[in-house]
């Protein structure tokens, strides 16, 4: 008797210790650009598991998408929320997270490579499985994702919530290896129907897997409970929690047929 209660006591403390991880990883971009990781993951699950890559929105690396990283944590996943700027800045105000996202846009190749310095930190940690990484963006995060499935970055998965669509580095046929799935909302005044549909033109022209979700009634930032804050900027972002909950479930099921599925179709 006295063994079986040391055991459940035992066990008890193991659960009571197992809870999500967190640390800033500090790295470098190609460029020599410092930049600062939030890594997150659970200690409850044993051996490597798939890695995602968030990528911010166009505010920078801020609570938002630090709090999404834990949230993967959560589902399981190793989840690492990447610096897209540089020294881990961010605001709140729309001029300086305009002049940011346009830095780091002006070069598509250096984008790609402050992204893929984020990657490799994630596939370097031991909690990931190298070979099953997919990767979700949010605003100014989503269209970095869809570029780096443009671009043939080896991903298995790609998930855009309320994400720019327009690009200049267009999907040519076969050079998207990941799946693809956006999430957007129907009533975004900040992505126009052209860009919509030229996205879709894109996508079945590169012969890519790809999925489209518009979410009734959602505005850009649906996602972000603190979008609302913006209106006062003169920004049209609002938080809806129906299209927040369903574009999450979405994404969940997605990575989990995702990484079930055999990785023979990515190049290596």
């Amino acid at each position: 008797m006295r063994y079986c209660l040391l055991g459940l006591l035992m066990a008890a403390s193991v659960a009571a210790h197992a809870e999500i991880q967190t640390r800033e990883i500090p790295y470098q971009a190609a460029d020599g650009s410092k930049m600062i990781g939030y890594f997150a993951y659970d200690d409850a699950v044993e051996g490597a598991r798939p890695g995602i890559v968030v990528v911010h929105e166009w505010w920078g690396l801020n609570d938002y998408a630090k709090r999404r990283a834990r949230d993967l944590a959560e589902l399981g996943y190793s989840a690492l929320a990447i610096d897209m700027y540089g020294e881990g800045k961010n605001t709140e105000h729309p001029k300086d997270a305009m002049a940011f996202m346009q830095a780091a846009l002006k070069d598509a190749d250096a984008a790609k490579n402050r992204f893929n310095a984020g990657l490799d930190l994630l596939k370097a940690q031991p909690q990931t499985d190298a070979a099953k990484l997919g990767a979700v963006g949010y605003c100014f995060g989503g269209k970095v994702v869809l570029d780096m499935a443009r671009q043939g970055v080896p991903l298995e998965g790609v998930v855009s919530f309320h994400g720019a669509l327009a690009t200049q580095t267009r999907a040519v046929p076969g050079s998207v290896k990941a799946r693809v799935l956006v999430e957007h909302g129907s009533e975004d005044s900040m992505i126009s129907t052209d860009d919509i549909a030229a996205l879709n033109v894109e996508m079945v022209k590169a012969g890519a897997d790809y999925q489209f979700v518009s979410l009734p009634g959602a505005k850009h930032g649906f996602s972000n409970p603190d979008a609302d804050a913006q209106q006062k900027n003169g920004l049209d972002l609002a938080y809806q929690k129906t299209a927040d909950e369903r574009s999450w479930a979405d994404m969940q099921r997605f990575f989990e047929e995702t990484f079930a599925k055999p990785r023979n179709h990515l190049a290596q």
